[in-house]
């Protein structure tokens, strides 16, 4: 068989596990695909937010301050005549920026400490899950808010607290998925054989518990979302000049809501269906891609 063929084959295995996932995922899981469908809409209004958004982010208009829904603004406007509904579409974009990137680097951050610390096991297990553990032990809202203060606000700081912090929490998950797959008879055979313990590690035991990594990522992104939302809601997180839904609670919405309910609503609202929609898509992911929970009849 030509290497053109066996590429072929592979890609069209992966494509009918891709597609055979997505099939379960509507059959199975509706909660899971009403999830995935807002999770859907909201990156796509975060790609296209300069097309969808019917003003610019900075557009301001003077007679038409704290107005309600209609045509000319869906969502009304806040106080100084800015369009809510071009805030909420360019908080979108921040939302998913930052909820991705800092995802990713939790994500990364788990892997290179959980991974070894599963792996090693003894000693170096020992030290390194008492650092975790005393991580772990600081209130998590508190030690953010204490690095942010330090670091200053924005999103690069944003995208490198809350990913470094949150990581090194969720490293006890891939430790726990890890130290299963390494009793495994196929870890045992590449020993035999005398592969190196990176060789294991990256060729081995990585690739097998590519499955919860997978869900965590997923899952996480809410709560960064959430966090990210939150820090600026207190004034640790984005700056005033950038769109984001905590923001828009914390300015406009706390001092103008009695005013104009919609500008405490509408933000809460994205955030809120956000979240959902995430949480219920990884749930769903969760459960079709462990296993021992694929017998599983939750919605």
């Amino acid at each position: 068989m030509t290497m053109e063929k066996t590429g072929d084959l592979l890609r069209h295995a992966g494509n009918s596990r891709v597609a055979g996932f997505f099939v379960r995922l509507v059959r199975q899981k509706v909660l899971g695909t009403i999830g995935a469908a807002i999770f859907l809409v909201v990156v796509l209004a975060a790609i296209f937010a300069d097309f969808i958004a019917p003003y610019g982010m900075t557009e301001i208009h003077l007679f038409n301050t704290l107005e309600g829904p209609s045509t000319e603004f869906w969502l009304g406007t806040d106080e100084v005549g800015t369009d809510v509904f071009t805030g909420i579409v360019y908080g979108a974009r921040v939302a998913i920026i930052i909820g991705f990137t800092a995802t990713a680097l939790h994500v990364v951050v788990a892997i290179l400490v959980g991974l070894p610390s599963g792996y090693f096991g003894g000693k170096f297990d020992i030290v390194l899950q008492r650092f975790v553990d005393a991580w772990m032990a600081f209130p998590s809202l508190l030690l953010v808010i204490t690095i942010m203060s330090m670091t200053g606000r924005g999103s690069l700081q944003l995208i490198l607290v809350l990913g470094i912090t949150t990581g090194i929490t969720h490293s006890r998950v891939v430790r726990g998925s890890v130290i299963a797959a390494k009793e495994n008879l196929y870890v045992e055979a590449a020993k035999a054989i005398g592969c190196s313990a990176s060789g294991i590690i990256w060729r081995h035991i990585l690739p097998n518990i590519m499955a919860p990594i997978i869900v965590l990522f997923t899952i996480s992104i809410g709560s960064i979302i959430v966090s990210e939302a939150g820090l600026s809601f207190l004034g640790y997180g984005l700056p005033p000049e950038e769109a984001s839904w905590g923001g828009m609670l914390s300015y406009q919405g706390r001092q103008y809501m009695e005013m104009a309910p919609g500008l405490a609503f509408w933000p809460g609202l994205a955030i809120a269906l956000t979240v959902y929609g995430t949480n219920m898509f990884g749930d769903a992911m969760r459960d079709l891609l462990d296993p021992r929970l694929r017998g599983s009849e939750s919605i």
